[in-house]
Protein backbone atom coordinates (compact mmCIF):
# COMPACT_ATOMS: atom_id res chain seq x y z
CA UNK A 1 0.00 0.00 0.00
CA UNK A 2 1.05 3.64 -0.40
CA UNK A 3 0.93 6.41 2.21
CA UNK A 4 2.07 10.05 2.00
CA UNK A 5 5.18 10.38 4.14
CA UNK A 6 3.67 13.23 6.18
CA UNK A 7 0.83 10.94 7.33
CA UNK A 8 3.29 8.54 8.97
CA UNK A 9 4.91 8.89 12.37
CA UNK A 10 8.34 7.34 12.87
CA UNK A 11 8.23 4.69 15.59
CA UNK A 12 11.79 3.46 15.71
CA UNK A 13 14.88 3.32 13.53
CA UNK A 14 16.92 0.16 13.19
CA UNK A 15 19.84 -0.84 11.01
CA UNK A 16 18.52 -0.89 7.48
CA UNK A 17 14.88 -0.72 8.54
CA UNK A 18 12.60 2.06 9.82
CA UNK A 19 9.28 1.37 11.47
CA UNK A 20 6.36 3.80 11.11
CA UNK A 21 2.84 4.12 12.46
CA UNK A 22 0.03 5.33 10.25
CA UNK A 23 -1.70 8.14 12.16
CA UNK A 24 -5.03 7.22 10.55
CA UNK A 25 -4.69 3.59 11.65
CA UNK A 26 -2.35 3.45 14.66
CA UNK A 27 -2.97 -0.25 15.21
CA UNK A 28 -0.93 -1.14 12.11
CA UNK A 29 2.82 -0.75 11.97
CA UNK A 30 4.44 -0.13 8.59
CA UNK A 31 7.89 -1.19 7.47
CA UNK A 32 9.85 0.08 4.50
CA UNK A 33 10.10 -2.63 1.87
CA UNK A 34 12.55 -0.96 -0.48
CA UNK A 35 13.92 2.50 -1.17
CA UNK A 36 12.97 1.83 -4.78
CA UNK A 37 9.35 2.21 -3.63
CA UNK A 38 9.77 6.02 -3.48
CA UNK A 39 7.42 7.79 -5.91
CA UNK A 40 5.82 11.19 -6.51
CA UNK A 41 2.05 11.59 -6.51
CA UNK A 42 0.04 14.10 -8.59
CA UNK A 43 0.28 16.70 -5.82
CA UNK A 44 4.04 16.46 -5.93
CA UNK A 45 4.27 14.70 -2.58
CA UNK A 46 6.72 11.91 -2.00
CA UNK A 47 5.20 8.54 -1.26
CA UNK A 48 6.75 5.23 -0.32
CA UNK A 49 5.62 1.66 -0.73
CA UNK A 50 4.93 0.06 2.62
CA UNK A 51 4.04 -3.42 3.76
CA UNK A 52 1.89 -3.98 6.88
CA UNK A 53 3.65 -6.22 9.38
CA UNK A 54 2.42 -7.79 12.58
CA UNK A 55 4.03 -6.77 15.82
CA UNK A 56 6.88 -9.13 16.64
CA UNK A 57 5.79 -12.24 18.52
CA UNK A 58 7.69 -13.17 21.66
CA UNK A 59 10.34 -15.85 21.07
CA UNK A 60 9.75 -19.27 22.61
CA UNK A 61 12.66 -20.76 24.64
CA UNK A 62 14.45 -23.63 22.92
CA UNK A 63 17.57 -25.70 23.47
CA UNK A 64 19.86 -27.69 21.22
CA UNK A 65 22.91 -29.84 21.84
CA UNK A 66 26.11 -30.13 19.86
CA UNK A 67 27.34 -33.66 20.57
CA UNK A 68 31.03 -34.10 19.70
CA UNK A 69 33.41 -36.99 19.21
CA UNK A 70 37.00 -37.41 18.00
CA UNK A 71 36.90 -40.84 16.35
CA UNK A 72 37.42 -41.41 13.47
CA UNK A 73 37.92 -37.61 13.37
CA UNK A 74 36.54 -34.52 15.06
CA UNK A 75 32.80 -34.73 14.32
CA UNK A 76 29.44 -33.39 15.45
CA UNK A 77 26.14 -35.27 15.45
CA UNK A 78 23.56 -33.88 13.05
CA UNK A 79 20.04 -35.01 12.24
CA UNK A 80 17.92 -34.45 9.15
CA UNK A 81 14.53 -32.94 9.87
CA UNK A 82 11.44 -34.66 8.49
CA UNK A 83 10.09 -32.85 5.41
CA UNK A 84 6.67 -32.48 7.06
CA UNK A 85 8.01 -30.68 10.14
CA UNK A 86 7.00 -27.01 10.03
CA UNK A 87 10.40 -25.62 11.09
CA UNK A 88 13.55 -26.27 9.02
CA UNK A 89 11.89 -29.17 7.20
CA UNK A 90 14.41 -31.37 5.40
CA UNK A 91 17.36 -29.45 6.81
CA UNK A 92 20.43 -30.82 8.56
CA UNK A 93 20.34 -29.55 12.14
CA UNK A 94 21.60 -30.29 15.64
CA UNK A 95 19.17 -32.20 17.90
CA UNK A 96 16.99 -29.79 19.84
CA UNK A 97 13.59 -28.28 20.50
CA UNK A 98 11.35 -26.53 23.00
CA UNK A 99 11.32 -27.36 26.73
CA UNK A 100 8.27 -29.26 27.95
CA UNK A 101 6.54 -28.72 31.26
CA UNK A 102 8.17 -31.85 32.63
CA UNK A 103 11.66 -30.43 32.04
CA UNK A 104 11.05 -27.95 34.85
CA UNK A 105 9.77 -30.50 37.39
CA UNK A 106 11.38 -29.92 40.83
CA UNK A 107 11.95 -33.69 41.16
CA UNK A 108 14.81 -33.37 38.66
CA UNK A 109 16.95 -32.03 41.52
CA UNK A 110 17.47 -35.64 42.66
CA UNK A 111 18.28 -36.94 39.18
CA UNK A 112 20.85 -34.49 37.81
CA UNK A 113 24.53 -33.74 38.29
CA UNK A 114 25.28 -30.03 38.29
CA UNK A 115 21.68 -28.83 38.48
CA UNK A 116 22.10 -27.09 41.83
CA UNK A 117 24.53 -24.59 40.30
CA UNK A 118 21.90 -23.42 37.77
CA UNK A 119 18.77 -21.34 38.07
CA UNK A 120 15.46 -22.99 37.21
CA UNK A 121 15.41 -21.68 33.64
CA UNK A 122 18.93 -22.82 32.79
CA UNK A 123 18.38 -26.21 34.38
CA UNK A 124 15.19 -26.76 32.37
CA UNK A 125 16.93 -25.73 29.14
CA UNK A 126 19.73 -28.24 29.68
CA UNK A 127 17.28 -30.99 30.54
CA UNK A 128 15.31 -30.13 27.40
CA UNK A 129 18.46 -30.35 25.27
CA UNK A 130 19.28 -33.80 26.70
CA UNK A 131 15.70 -34.98 26.25
CA UNK A 132 15.60 -33.81 22.63
CA UNK A 133 18.86 -35.63 21.86
CA UNK A 134 17.35 -38.74 23.48
CA UNK A 135 14.12 -38.47 21.45
CA UNK A 136 15.60 -37.49 18.09
CA UNK A 137 18.93 -39.31 18.05
CA UNK A 138 18.87 -41.96 20.79
CA UNK A 139 21.78 -40.40 22.72
CA UNK A 140 21.37 -40.02 26.49
CA UNK A 141 23.84 -37.88 28.42
CA UNK A 142 23.60 -39.60 31.79
CA UNK A 143 25.51 -41.67 34.33
CA UNK A 144 24.75 -44.62 36.58
CA UNK A 145 24.55 -44.24 40.35
CA UNK A 146 28.13 -45.47 40.65
CA UNK A 147 29.33 -42.58 38.49
CA UNK A 148 30.03 -44.57 35.32
CA UNK A 149 28.66 -43.12 32.07
CA UNK A 150 25.52 -44.63 30.59
CA UNK A 151 26.60 -46.40 27.38
CA UNK A 152 23.54 -48.51 26.67
CA UNK A 153 20.99 -48.45 23.86
CA UNK A 154 18.00 -46.14 24.17
CA UNK A 155 14.78 -48.04 23.60
CA UNK A 156 13.00 -46.67 20.52
CA UNK A 157 9.48 -47.22 21.88
CA UNK A 158 10.34 -45.35 25.09
CA UNK A 159 11.79 -42.51 23.00
CA UNK A 160 8.60 -42.30 20.94
CA UNK A 161 6.42 -42.41 24.06
CA UNK A 162 8.34 -39.47 25.55
CA UNK A 163 8.13 -37.61 22.26
CA UNK A 164 4.36 -38.10 22.07
CA UNK A 165 3.90 -37.01 25.69
CA UNK A 166 2.70 -40.48 26.73
CA UNK A 167 5.58 -40.95 29.17
CA UNK A 168 7.58 -38.52 31.27
CA UNK A 169 11.28 -38.28 30.52
CA UNK A 170 11.84 -38.01 34.28
CA UNK A 171 10.29 -41.46 34.74
CA UNK A 172 12.60 -42.95 32.10
CA UNK A 173 15.66 -41.58 33.88
CA UNK A 174 14.42 -42.43 37.36
CA UNK A 175 13.43 -46.02 36.52
CA UNK A 176 16.85 -46.62 34.93
CA UNK A 177 18.62 -45.32 38.08
CA UNK A 178 20.42 -42.63 36.10
CA UNK A 179 21.45 -39.02 36.63
CA UNK A 180 21.61 -36.50 33.78
CA UNK A 181 25.04 -34.90 33.38
CA UNK A 182 24.16 -31.22 33.22
CA UNK A 183 27.62 -30.43 34.55
CA UNK A 184 29.25 -31.66 31.33
CA UNK A 185 27.36 -29.19 29.15
CA UNK A 186 28.95 -25.87 28.17
CA UNK A 187 27.27 -22.83 26.64
CA UNK A 188 28.18 -22.50 22.98
CA UNK A 189 25.84 -19.91 21.46
CA UNK A 190 22.47 -18.20 21.76
CA UNK A 191 20.37 -17.20 18.75
CA UNK A 192 17.00 -15.44 18.61
CA UNK A 193 14.82 -15.70 15.49
CA UNK A 194 14.48 -12.36 13.63
CA UNK A 195 11.56 -10.18 14.68
CA UNK A 196 9.78 -10.40 11.31
CA UNK A 197 9.32 -14.18 11.49
CA UNK A 198 5.87 -15.52 12.46
CA UNK A 199 7.44 -18.21 14.67
CA UNK A 200 10.35 -17.18 16.85
CA UNK A 201 12.71 -19.09 19.13
CA UNK A 202 15.25 -18.05 21.73
CA UNK A 203 17.64 -20.96 21.25
CA UNK A 204 20.45 -21.86 23.62
CA UNK A 205 23.18 -24.03 22.08
CA UNK A 206 25.13 -26.36 24.39
CA UNK A 207 28.25 -28.29 23.50
CA UNK A 208 29.41 -31.56 25.06
CA UNK A 209 31.54 -34.60 24.32
CA UNK A 210 29.18 -37.45 23.42
CA UNK A 211 29.15 -40.77 25.30
CA UNK A 212 31.67 -42.93 23.45
CA UNK A 213 29.75 -46.19 23.00
CA UNK A 214 26.21 -45.00 22.34
CA UNK A 215 24.95 -45.37 18.78
CA UNK A 216 22.94 -42.54 17.25
CA UNK A 217 19.68 -43.52 15.54
CA UNK A 218 16.94 -41.22 14.21
CA UNK A 219 13.41 -41.47 15.54
CA UNK A 220 11.78 -41.66 12.08
CA UNK A 221 9.29 -38.95 13.05
CA UNK A 222 10.91 -35.57 13.66
CA UNK A 223 14.18 -36.79 12.16
CA UNK A 224 14.78 -39.19 9.29
CA UNK A 225 18.54 -39.50 9.50
CA UNK A 226 21.32 -39.12 12.06
CA UNK A 227 24.93 -38.82 11.02
CA UNK A 228 28.31 -37.88 12.43
CA UNK A 229 30.03 -35.30 10.26
CA UNK A 230 33.13 -33.19 10.58
CA UNK A 231 32.08 -29.53 10.62
CA UNK A 232 34.03 -28.90 7.42
CA UNK A 233 32.42 -31.88 5.68
CA UNK A 234 28.94 -30.65 6.60
CA UNK A 235 29.77 -27.20 5.23
CA UNK A 236 31.11 -28.73 2.01
CA UNK A 237 27.92 -30.77 1.58
CA UNK A 238 25.82 -27.63 2.03
CA UNK A 239 27.94 -25.66 -0.44
CA UNK A 240 27.56 -28.41 -3.07
CA UNK A 241 23.79 -28.61 -2.60
CA UNK A 242 23.97 -32.13 -1.16
CA UNK A 243 22.47 -30.98 2.15
CA UNK A 244 20.27 -28.08 3.24
CA UNK A 245 21.61 -26.12 6.21
CA UNK A 246 19.93 -23.01 7.60
CA UNK A 247 21.82 -19.81 8.41
CA UNK A 248 22.34 -20.25 12.21
CA UNK A 249 23.40 -23.89 11.80
CA UNK A 250 25.89 -22.98 9.08
CA UNK A 251 27.52 -20.26 11.16
CA UNK A 252 27.76 -22.51 14.20
CA UNK A 253 29.35 -25.20 12.03
CA UNK A 254 31.90 -22.61 10.93
CA UNK A 255 32.60 -21.87 14.59
CA UNK A 256 32.96 -25.58 15.31
CA UNK A 257 35.38 -25.92 12.41
CA UNK A 258 37.82 -23.60 14.15
CA UNK A 259 38.45 -26.29 16.80
CA UNK A 260 40.85 -29.20 16.40
CA UNK A 261 39.08 -31.64 18.72
CA UNK A 262 36.12 -32.05 21.05
CA UNK A 263 38.23 -30.97 24.03
CA UNK A 264 39.51 -27.94 22.13
CA UNK A 265 35.97 -27.00 21.09
CA UNK A 266 34.65 -27.15 24.65
CA UNK A 267 37.62 -25.14 25.94
CA UNK A 268 37.05 -22.48 23.27
CA UNK A 269 33.36 -22.26 24.14
CA UNK A 270 34.05 -21.86 27.85
CA UNK A 271 36.61 -19.12 27.17
CA UNK A 272 34.39 -17.23 24.72
CA UNK A 273 31.92 -14.55 25.73
CA UNK A 274 28.51 -15.68 24.51
CA UNK A 275 26.85 -12.86 22.58
CA UNK A 276 23.13 -13.21 21.93
CA UNK A 277 22.60 -13.12 18.17
CA UNK A 278 19.46 -11.44 16.82
CA UNK A 279 19.77 -11.30 13.01
CA UNK A 280 18.60 -8.18 11.20
CA UNK A 281 17.65 -7.47 7.59
CA UNK A 282 19.41 -4.70 5.68
CA UNK A 283 19.23 -3.48 2.09
CA UNK A 284 22.28 -4.02 -0.12
CA UNK A 285 22.21 -3.41 -3.85
CA UNK A 286 18.43 -3.66 -3.84
CA UNK A 287 18.42 -7.03 -2.04
CA UNK A 288 17.31 -8.05 1.45
CA UNK A 289 20.34 -9.33 3.34
CA UNK A 290 20.27 -11.16 6.68
CA UNK A 291 23.11 -9.96 8.93
CA UNK A 292 24.28 -10.48 12.51
CA UNK A 293 26.10 -8.23 15.01
CA UNK A 294 29.80 -7.72 14.30
CA UNK A 295 30.77 -8.67 17.87
CA UNK A 296 28.95 -12.03 17.81
CA UNK A 297 32.18 -13.95 17.23
CA UNK A 298 31.40 -15.32 13.76
CA UNK A 299 33.30 -12.77 11.71
CA UNK A 300 31.65 -11.11 8.69
CA UNK A 301 28.47 -13.11 8.10
CA UNK A 302 25.38 -12.56 5.98
CA UNK A 303 22.86 -14.34 3.79
CA UNK A 304 20.93 -12.93 0.84
CA UNK A 305 17.24 -13.60 1.31
CA UNK A 306 15.35 -15.00 -1.65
Amino acid sequence: MKRPIEELVELQVGIGQTMFIDERNPGIEMAIVSVRGLSIDRAGRERMDFMPVQKAVDPVPAATMLLLRDKPEFQVLMVKRHHQIDFASGALVFPGGKPSAGDAAPEWADHCRGGSALDDTQRALRIAAIREAYEEAGILLAEHLDGSMFEGTCDLESRKAVERGEREFLDVVREADLHLRLDRMSDFARWITPTFMPKRFDTHFFVVRAPERQIAACDGYETVDAEWLSPRKALEMEASGERTIIFPTRLNLQLLAEAASAEDCVARAEAREIVTVLPDVVQRDGKNVLTIPQDAGYGPAYEIMS
